[in-house]
């Protein structure tokens, strides 16, 4: 799994302290950076943290490409409705000899990882037989229509991929770029970097959460899950009970 942060609203920290400043001056637009230190965009941003006032978060943007990751993680990611997303397609990219994600539970078990594999190869010649037998077909058909042999055997490939995709499974390795405002991201840290969230989708989040503060330290210095951003575990009897210790973890990525 890899994340890159590919680019960001430039000057994050100061934008949002500006547009919190509008909310609270008279100053006309021109003139509402006029004075904005560091410090003073510090203290505007410490000062929205405090209130819970979020809403100037949403003028600042992060875009990230996240690579390495299953279907079964993008899958919850693109629930997060808030962002924009653009993915690589299993309608017209050939997934020939696919690379998968493997589960490091069934890693650590011999038995089951030889069985997983198993599985794996299958689908994989499975996918290139359909795949095979769908172009062939579809290519016979548009040159009977008087499509040129090559023309006929490109198109053929993009028709064949949309229906032999649907043999692929949740562990097929997709990339996908994702945008999110500062206040989605929030909101996606607080539920992907809990405890309790399923273990690939955490490792992004937390990824995407280093890459966040090192950007603009002072805005996510609170941001992680909600124990870490509110205080408290709002899962009840589901609680991991090991707040303590992820509220330390991410204080410590503070100071990476």
């Amino acid at each position: 799994m890899k994340v890159t942060l590919i680019s960001h609203t430039p000057e994050p920290e100061k934008v949002i302290a500006t547009a919190a400043k509008l909310c609270y001056s008279s100053s006309d637009i021109g003139s509402l950076k006029d004075g904005l230190t560091e410090e003073k965009t510090e203290s505007f941003i410490n000062m929205l943290a405090s209130i819970g006032h979020e809403s100037p978060m949403e003028h600042v943007s992060f875009t990230f490409g996240i690579e390495g990751i299953s279907r079964a993680c993008s899958h919850q990611l693109v629930r997060h409705r808030i962002a924009s997303y653009s993915q690589k397609s299993q309608r017209y990219v050939n997934e020939n000899g696919f690379e998968y994600v493997t589960p490091p539970e069934i890693t650590k078990c011999p038995e089951a990882k030889s069985e997983f594999d198993k599985q794996m190869k299958s689908i994989a010649e499975s996918y290139e037989k359909i795949a095979e037998i769908l172009t062939q077909k579809h290519a016979a058909a548009m040159e009977n229509e008087g499509m040129e042999k090559s023309e006929a055997l490109k198109k053929a490939k993009k028709k064949a991929y949309e229906d032999a995709r649907f043999v692929l499974p949740n562990a097929c390795e997709t990339k996908i770029v994702v945008t999110m405002n500062v206040r989605s991201l929030f909101n996606f840290f607080r539920h992907r970097c809990c405890n309790r969230a399923q273990w690939e989708i955490r490792a992004v989040a937390d990824e995407m959460l280093r890459l966040c503060k090192q950007t603009a330290p002072n805005v996510f210095k609170n941001a992680g899950p909600s124990c870490v951003a509110s205080g408290k575990c709002p899962e009840g009897k589901m609680s991991c009970g090991k707040m303590k210790n992820v509220m330390k973890r991410y204080e410590e990525m503070n100071n990476e």
